[in-house]
């Protein structure tokens, strides 16, 4: 089976993410090494979910978390995110709304089924959006620790922080929008069932 283009493009970007930490390593820049050994780890969580608990994830998703992780890891090494402010940062902040929410559909998809919540289309469309503001609450809130305790310079003020949140918001509406219209084409039963990958001889049975 011929795999998908998108999954070389996710693998250049974990390359670009490598060469970037050893650039960061040749300058002495060992807390900067430290984050893009996390960010790189981060890019094979996919791959490890895909073979530990047989889920079959689209591989958008695979490419998504590489390309966020990697402006996240260029922007810090490599000063995108001042070099190029406030675009950069906003744009990071769009693509990883997007990212975080489609990942939440895929999540609680997948908890519906499994464990037979039996959510409605509303309340699986709501938690799109609620997952992804959470985790840019805990982002900023991770910011400003590392500000204050720590002496870094990752929030730029007021404005810059509701900013953050509002592109966040964006993007996890506009992913909140398509998981509503997808839930409208097919049956939240339907789309989970292509997330898992069938056990050896059994098929999955039909959904409607």
């Amino acid at each position: 089976m011929q795999r998908p283009a998108g999954l070389y493009l996710a693998c250049l970007f974990q390359v670009l993410i490598a060469a970037n930490i050893l650039i960061a390593f040749s300058l002495g820049e060992y807390s900067q090494v430290f984050g893009g050994v996390v960010g790189l780890c981060l890019t094979l969580v996919p791959a490890v979910v895909t073979r530990r608990w047989s889920i079959t994830l689209p591989w958008q998703i695979n490419l998504l978390i590489a390309f966020l992780l990697y402006l996240h890891v260029a922007g810090e090494i490599q000063g995108f995110y001042l070099m190029y402010y406030p675009y950069y940062d906003k744009i990071a902040h769009l693509i990883a709304g997007i990212t975080v929410s489609i990942l939440a559909f895929v999540i609680v998809l997948l908890l519906d089924r499994f464990s037979r919540l039996n959510l409605s289309r509303w309340m699986i469309v709501g938690f799109i959006v609620i997952a992804a503001m959470a985790m840019e609450g805990f982002w900023e809130i991770y910011e400003w620790l590392f500000d204050t305790f720590l002496g870094t310079n990752l929030q730029h003020g007021l404005d810059d922080t509701m900013l953050d949140m509002i592109f966040v918001l964006i993007g996890s509406v506009a992913v909140a929008l398509a998981g509503n219209r997808y839930l409208a084409e097919y049956s939240k039963e339907e789309i989970a069932g292509r997330l898992v990958a069938p056990e050896p001889g059994r098929e999955e049975p039909p959904t409607g």
